[in-house]
């Protein structure tokens, strides 16, 4: 589906191995994930007549928040240049009462499609389109040598201004060496229209409809059709012209249906706090009836159904759901036996003990002790973190979990902002100093903290 992305060299075990460079432990998962990711590639290349009836086996997450359930589809939809968004389940509400339809999750995927493939295809024609981009900054610094011709900016030279190409060559090489950045100059882009007709009754959900409606109004208004002038900078000048130019290259229709074959054969929605819309089997309250009314709305959506987007219509039964929740108050039982049993594969993800924290603070491609180096660096401070520290942080990071809410690997953002808001505040003081954190510098700045429960309560 992606001419840049080697599906077939995404085995089960390179997609682990690339996981494990972002999300530590949780190997259960990964596997299943793993597995789901490559049975949609096997699908593609069946026949026709059996590959519709292979239907993706959704996943069920069990799990406390922060030990890596919506990374790990983050990632997954990232490998394979897939569509990907997170939602939750508790910002839906059955079809009848005010609040977002599930339906909408499935337009904002192809939205999220449409931006995914119009930036693939802008950078495909980034070449050309800078050639272009070129061209148009040389009329402009030249009017009268090109095709476009404008009015002479200030601050030209008049010398200068002729339509002989050896000028025109002289600039461009200048305007390649940079020598032309501030000089200012007049462009003219054409505003971008909707096309309010296509789109108004696409959707059914007052959300696109209202939208539509301020494109129709838009649309109409006096003026909309004109050119816009702006005076700026050829170093300005050049992105904006950029940017006009590759979206001249590309060809929105092509957008549009590459997008939508891409959300219904490679597409992920993240069902997040899925847990939250479990009905309990005591008793009957308000409450359960409607949590029960939310997942009878989303079962034919995950089942497989046909949503009408703004960009035609959208086919859900090939489309990887993943739910996740943590399941503290309630079981994965609690949910309508229909939605149980379109989510076949079970994971449940283990909570974090204090090596798990240690290996996330050094280990993957972005850990959190390399990410506050590299910010402190921009300072001309630098950050030696002892390994006694880490050791310390990631005990202090567990207890916490241990004796307040347990939320998994976001405490150590929290504990990090905590040890090092000294430092970050008076960085520009520091400018050449090197900064050795300690066991001691630890325990320091929060071990006071860990020891009045009702103070690590507000703090950590």
């Amino acid at each position: 589906m992606n001419d840049k992305v080697n599906l077939d060299e995404l085995t089960p075990k390179a997609i682990v191995r690339e996981l494990d460079k972002y999300i530590i432990g949780q190997n259960k998962a990964k596997r299943s994930v793993a597995i789901a990711l490559r049975n949609r590639q096997r699908r593609l290349k069946l026949e026709e007549s059996i590959r519709d009836e292979v239907a993706p086996k959704n996943i069920l997450m069990i799990g406390p928040t922060g030990v890596g359930k919506t990374e790990i589809a983050r990632r997954l939809a990232k490998l394979c240049s897939a569509p990907f968004i997170k939602v939750e389940a508790t910002k839906y509400t059955e079809v009848g009462y005010v609040g977002r339809d599930v339906e909408s999750m499935v337009r904002d995927l192809m939205s999220a499609a449409i931006n995914l493939v119009t930036q693939e295809m802008k950078n495909e024609k980034k070449d050309e389109a800078r050639k272009m981009t070129e061209e148009r900054l040389l009329d402009l610094l030249l009017p009268g040598s090109g095709y476009s011709g404008t009015n002479i900016p200030d601050g030209s030279e008049p010398g200068l201004i002729t339509r002989d190409n050896s000028t025109r060559e002289k600039f461009r090489e200048m305007l390649r060496n940079g020598e032309l950045e501030d000089r200012v100059v007049d462009i003219e882009i054409k505003k971008k229209q909707p096309s309010p007709m296509m789109e108004i009754f696409a959707g059914t959900n007052f959300e696109d409809f209202g939208a539509n409606m301020a494109n129709i109004t838009g649309f109409f208004s006096p003026g909309k059709n004109r050119k816009e002038k702006k005076k700026v900078p050829v170093k300005d000048a050049r992105e904006i012209i950029l940017q006009d130019e590759a979206e001249k290259l590309i060809d929105n229709d092509s957008i549009s249906e590459i997008a939508r074959k891409r959300v219904e054969n490679l597409g992920i929605i993240f069902i997040d706090e899925i847990d939250k819309i479990a009905a309990k089997n005591e008793g009957s309250s308000n409450h359960d009836v409607s949590r029960e009314g939310v997942q009878r709305d989303i079962l034919p959506i995950v089942e497989g159904s046909t949503v009408n987007t703004k960009y035609g219509p959208v086919d859900t039964t090939h489309i990887l759901f993943i739910a996740a929740g943590a399941f503290n108050l309630s079981k994965p039982s609690d949910l309508i036996p229909e939605l149980q049993g379109r989510f076949p594969l079970r994971v449940e993800l283990d909570s974090l003990n204090a090596e798990d924290f240690r290996r996330i603070l050094t280990e993957p491609k972005n850990a959190l002790i390399n990410q506050y180096k590299q910010l402190l660096a921009t300072e001309d401070v630098s950050i030696v973190f002892e390994d006694s520290a880490i050791e310390r942080m990631s005990e202090i990071a567990q207890e916490s979990n241990q004796q307040m809410e347990n939320i998994g690997a976001r405490r150590l953002h929290t504990i990090m902002e905590t040890l090092l808001e000294d430092v970050s505040f008076n960085a520009p003081e520091l400018k050449g100093q090197e900064i050795k954190i300690t066991r001691n510098y630890v325990d320091e700045r929060l071990g006071s903290i860990i020891e009045n429960r009702d103070l690590s309560r507000y703090i950590l």
